[in-house]
């Protein structure tokens, strides 16, 4: 395709080289259906956001009788009943702690209130000398500027570096099927945050962490023990937790959330991609009572001034509470899906271009094995999701990492299947 022929500028994308694309027509359940009749199973959940599936009759309705009530309001002096539900829906199934709903638009925004809140957190409080933060190597937080600061710098921050503030980058624990030891490797991502907590414990205002899953940096995962132990360090500084489920919630971890998984309650939680089952764009940030309380006050110099125009939108509260319906009824589908993906890795096991086999609930991800480099640029990441597309298969890898994360409404042939072509893709390189 030439650059001139489109007035769409797509995101993460060379304009310039950009080869031919497949145009989808229509979507159903885990199928994409294109303008010249092909058929793609969509394998990733079309950027992690398909919940359910495809024009899932329930969210559709949900949408359709919200819009023929309410289809916007400003939320700013003004409420609505589809958020104050939403709102009660999500404080009821995340820990008991965690009661304080802020509504935006993404998953970039979400991180971004987050970190603010913490950020002006120990400003209420008179305490001003809390203004460093901790974050990950590897971590992927979004694209506005404090989320690009507190992500690793990468081919996505690199023209923005002197535009962003300063980190603390721990390295991420990430571990493998194939791992003997996964807690040495913990143990020395906590050595290092150690050092920095001795340096520097009484100036961090919080630390932000993928939990789980690191998602855009390459499917990387740590163990639920790491997260408690983490979590105690930082207690012992006072230091607030924010976790960014906007990938893992909503069940791609095996459990509703991550955090419900490790049995840990972070002050601050990042909600986004599935939460409207990939409907409408819809995102979440929400805090503990202490956190909250500090805002709350006759002084109004201690507000959270921070908004959008599409905040708690009620077509994508509507979709949201029809969405949860879904989940909350329906967890056999997410939760069996770790059995099929651990069967599915049996059939690749010792493929001689796979290694660092990995797998967390409904997400399984392998390494490609690139003479001329890993990485989110690698050559060779092109070129399979090209071979997937003419199989029938919307896989997209990032860069040499290969990751399955399909809706739930997958069946155990289809993701055979999956597996199957990945490894028939494989056989031709």
């Amino acid at each position: 395709m030439d650059y001139r022929e489109t007035s769409v500028w797509l995101p993460f994308t060379q304009m310039k080289t950009l080869p031919e694309l497949p145009r989808v027509k229509s979507a159903d359940g885990i199928m994409l259906e294109l303008a010249d009749g092909r058929r793609l199973m969509d394998c990733i959940s079309s950027w992690w956001v398909t919940l359910h599936g495809h024009t899932q009759p329930e969210i559709v309705e949900a949408i359709c009788q919200q819009a023929r009530q309410l289809e916007h309001v400003i939320c700013a002096g003004l409420i609505h009943e589809p958020a104050e539900k939403l709102a009660d829906r999500l404080t009821g199934i995340l820990p008991d702690n965690l009661n304080h709903v802020f509504y935006s638009d993404d998953g970039s925004t979400a991180v971004e209130v987050g970190l603010k809140m913490a950020f002006q957190y120990w400003k209420n409080q008179g305490i001003k000398s809390r203004t460093r933060f901790l974050a990950f190597e590897g971590a992927y937080h979004g694209d506005t500027l404090g989320a690009m600061s507190v992500s690793h710098r990468s081919v996505f921050t690199d023209a923005f570096g002197e535009m962003l503030f300063d980190v603390d980058f721990v390295p991420y624990p990430e571990t493998f099927m194939t791992d003997s030891d996964p807690a040495a490797t913990e143990a020395q991502a906590l050595a290092v945050l150690s050092d920095f907590l001795d340096k520097y414990g009484d100036q961090y205002a919080a630390l932000i962490i993928e939990p789980l899953i690191q998602g855009s940096g390459g499917m990387r995962m740590c163990r639920p023990e790491f997260l408690a132990k983490l979590r105690d360090q930082l207690a012992a500084y006072d230091i607030l937790t924010i976790f960014d489920e906007v990938m893992v919630g909503f069940g791609r971890t095996g459990d509703l959330f991550a955090c419900l998984k490790a049995e840990v309650t972070p002050d601050i939680i990042c909600l986004s991609k599935g939460i409207t089952g990939g409907f409408m764009p819809l995102a979440v940030t929400i805090c503990t009572d202490a956190v909250y309380e500090a805002f709350y006050s006759d002084d109004p110099y201690k507000t959270l001034y921070h908004g959008h125009s599409y905040t708690a939108n009620p077509l994508g509260c509507a979709a949201g509470l029809a969405s949860l319906d879904l989940l909350e009824s329906g967890q056999e589908n997410f939760r069996r899906m770790e059995a099929w993906h651990h069967e599915g890795m049996k059939r690749l096991e010792g493929h001689p271009l796979l290694e660092k086999r990995r797998i967390c609930g409904t997400i399984s991800a392998m390494n490609i094995k690139d003479n001329q480099g890993p990485g989110y640029l690698s050559s060779i990441g092109p070129v399979i999701k090209k071979r997937f597309i003419e199989a029938g298969f919307l896989l997209r890898p990032l860069g040499n990492v290969l990751y399955i994360l399909p809706p739930y409404c997958i069946t155990k042939s289809q993701i055979d299947s999956v597996y199957a072509c990945i490894r028939d893709v494989l056989n031709t390189l």
